[in-house]
């Protein structure tokens, strides 16, 4: 495997020194190095990929330097705009490393969510004709291929790309760590909220832990799944999903189980919800301020003031509560208040470590819900 220091200094050494993405699980470690040890002006945790990109242009025009943007594969999506119509050498021919971490190798068991991603990942780098490589794991070999890249992007100025497989980098503990001195769990708020839900209310979970967490709650207190849709891809849409369900079933409530991490990535689509305006809709952000099932690294979500973005963008009702004393208040005044409403419920970071997965397939998962609000 390959140190994180050596990957980093090697990058340093070419001129790259100025980072900017999304957290991923197989990059946790080189994530948690370059938190460490590159300062908060050179590595900016962005809201989704796509704005990594637009920062990464940003430092190129300003620097003439090339930015290193880092990502899960299923972030592709989210910078294939900016790929097209910004970086491209037919648009403004801007180069940028991109290094990103390949969930779902076809032949390397994965969760579903990442199989088909898995599938296409160099493939779409391929439609995107970005040159490529799949990083070795050996330092001599790695070397050559940095180099490479680095030499490709001086040379002809277009976007490269190193695509890292799992256990790519030998582990690196995030020392840089950010602790809020909140007392309440996520998952004790979760089960609170939950078990606040009518009988015929459903829930929208979004990714991570949180939908890994509201499975396990039911499975605890002997409920079925039926009323939950464990959104266990798509980041940062579950509140549209949810929106979605509320506009075409306003005889139910519907709630929004959403992270921090996930609302910001998305942020604009706070705005459609309330000018939507579902009377039936609970929009609930259980904030920790970090991107817990990928290492942890910082989000700025307890830096920020979500109520106040709810209110200003139409939310009817927005709180926020810190213990679950008040929690339970809220949940209570809320049975008279009209949505879509919006909570935000701080908790501490973390999760236990023998939290499990779903055991259901995600269609198994959807049928089950269609046949619910049937």
């Amino acid at each position: 495997m390959i140190t994180p220091k050596f990957f980093i200094d090697k990058l340093g050494y070419l001129g790259i020194d100025f980072f900017a993405g999304v957290p991923d699980s197989l990059l946790k470690n080189i994530c948690a190095y370059i938190s460490d040890n590159i300062d908060s002006s050179h590595n900016i945790i962005a809201a989704n990929e796509g704005g990594a990109v637009g920062l990464a242009a940003g430092y190129h025009l300003a620097t003439g330097k090339i930015a290193c943007v880092y990502m899960q594969n299923s972030g592709e999506g989210n910078i294939i705009n900016p790929l097209a119509s910004l970086t491209d050498k037919e648009v403004y021919n801007i180069p940028v490393l991109l290094l990103i971490g390949w969930r779902g190798r076809p032949g390397v068991h994965d969760e579903p969510q990442h199989v088909k991603q898995g599938k296409i990942t160099t493939g779409l780098l391929n439609t995107m004709g970005i040159n490529f490589d799949v990083l070795s794991k050996d330092e001599e070999k790695a070397a050559v291929q940095i180099e490479k890249a680095v030499a490709a992007m001086q040379s002809t100025k277009e976007v490269y790309a190193l695509v890292i497989e799992k256990d790519t980098f030998e582990s690196h503990t995030l020392q840089n760590v950010e602790v809020n001195d909140l007392a309440m769990r996520r998952e004790e708020a979760i089960r609170t909220v939950a078990a606040a839900a009518g009988e015929q209310d459903a829930i929208v979970g979004t990714t991570g832990m949180i939908s890994r967490e509201l499975f396990e709650y039911r499975e605890s207190v002997n409920e079925g799944h039926e009323r939950d849709f464990l959104t266990v891809g798509a980041m940062g849409h579950a509140s549209q999903i949810a929106l979605g369900i509320a506009l075409m079933k306003p005889s139910r409530t519907i709630w929004c189980f959403d992270g921090d991490g996930a609302s910001i990535m998305h942020m604009g689509s706070m705005a459609i919800v309330a000018n939507k305006a579902p009377r039936n809709l609970v929009h609930v952000v259980f904030n920790n301020g970090a991107h817990d099932s990928v290492g942890g690294q910082p989000t700025v979500g307890l830096k920020i003031d979500l109520p106040a973005i709810a209110r200003a963008v139409g939310y009817k009702e927005a709180y926020s509560v810190d213990s679950k004393e008040a929690l339970l208040q809220v949940l209570e005044t809320m049975k008279s208040a009209t949505g879509p409403i919006f909570l935000e419920v701080k908790v501490k970071k973390g999760n236990r470590k023998d939290l499990g997965r779903p055991t259901t397939t995600p269609v198994q998962n959807k049928e089950a819900l269609m046949n619910f609000l049937k």
